[in-house]
């Protein structure tokens, strides 16, 4: 099996040029990540824009190649600002053909050695929630519906199906979280997960006529693609979305939800000399880290009572007070 050698995320303009720092500077934070390449996508303006997206900060710019990081541009054809959860989906072209590689939602923590993981077949994040379908009484099943899919594409869902699950749970259907994937070919992977998210968002099966398109297209496109490459879901013990990352989409998540070896290394990261200065001038940072408020919510929870879902524990923390994105 061949190591994982490039990795990809995406940066522009707002909180994603932070995170993307934080990103970076979490990736590097581990010696043993040094010889990694990282790909930082950054969109161009364009037709699919109404503001320029590039990265606004100078600064951020210039830390980020300090770390290594290659900018390349993205030059959107499909979906842009309407959608851009595409992001991730135009940019995998942007990788170098046939070698592994590694997409991680930018507000990703790396907290901890990623060189030599390895993608001999697709694979992605199981830090997943049941967000679609959503069954309704009068409309299709979750078998009905993945079936559907599976049968416009030409695949066979018997093999991606977890048979310990009844066929009215959820979890007997492939379904990802989209905040990293992985594989041996980032232009066969894009080239397929294009052309699978188009078509379903062109022409869906009739037993999708009462299920949301956006913004799950890519989830939803996601598990066909692994499934067409041969790939399944993530063997236990691969350290993504556990001690090597976390996925926080939030820092008040981060503060309420995450180990403490994953604080420790957000507020070392962040404190670093030549970069707090940087942080300190976005809103999330400055309160949750540099005015401790992260320190005061993780103080209030019991981490072992937490909420089951996203939106749950995002409620949690709003009515205590804390939240901020």
């Amino acid at each position: 099996m061949t190591a994982i050698r490039n990795i990809l995320i995406i940066a522009q303009h707002g909180r994603l040029q932070y995170e993307a720092l934080l990103f970076a500077a979490s990736l590097r934070h581990f010696p043993q990540n040094k010889g990694l390449q990282l790909v930082v996508a950054e969109p161009q303006p364009g037709p699919l824009w109404a503001d320029d997206p590039r990265i606004s900060r100078p600064a951020i710019r210039r830390e980020l190649r300090a770390l290594g990081a290659d900018i390349v541009p993205l030059q959107n054809r499909i979906w842009g600002q309407a959608y851009p959860h595409g992001n991730k989906i135009e940019a995998l072209h942007l990788l170098p053909k046939g070698e592994p590689f590694m997409f991680f939602d930018t507000d990703t923590l790396i907290t901890g050695p990623l060189a030599g993981l390895s993608s001999a077949h697709p694979m992605a994040s199981m830090q997943v929630e049941p967000t679609w379908p959503r069954i309704s009484l009068y409309g299709a099943g979750y078998s009905e519906i993945w079936g559907a899919l599976y049968d416009r594409f030409g695949l066979d869902m018997a093999p991606t199906l977890d048979m310990r699950f009844a066929p009215d749970d959820w979890r007997r259907y492939m379904y990802f979280n989209a905040g990293w994937f992985t594989g041996p070919c980032p232009h066969e992977f894009g080239t397929l997960f294009q052309r699978y998210a188009q078509d379903i968002a062109a022409d869906p099966p009739p037993q999708m006529a009462t299920q949301a398109l956006y913004p799950w297209l890519d989830q939803i496109a996601l598990p066909l693609v692994v499934a067409r490459l041969g790939g399944t879901r993530p063997p236990e013990g691969t350290g993504l979305d556990g001690p090597l990352s976390c996925h926080y989409r939030a820092l008040p998540v981060l503060y309420a939800s995450a180990s403490d070896h994953a604080v420790d290394v957000l507020e070392q990261v962040t404190g670093a000399a030549h970069l707090w200065d940087i942080f300190n001038q976005y809103v999330s940072f400055r309160r949750m880290v540099f005015k401790h408020r992260g320190q005061e919510l993780r103080a209030r929870i019991d981490r072992n009572l937490l909420p089951r879902t996203y939106g749950k524990l995002q409620t949690m923390i709003r009515e205590a007070g804390y939240w901020v994105r």
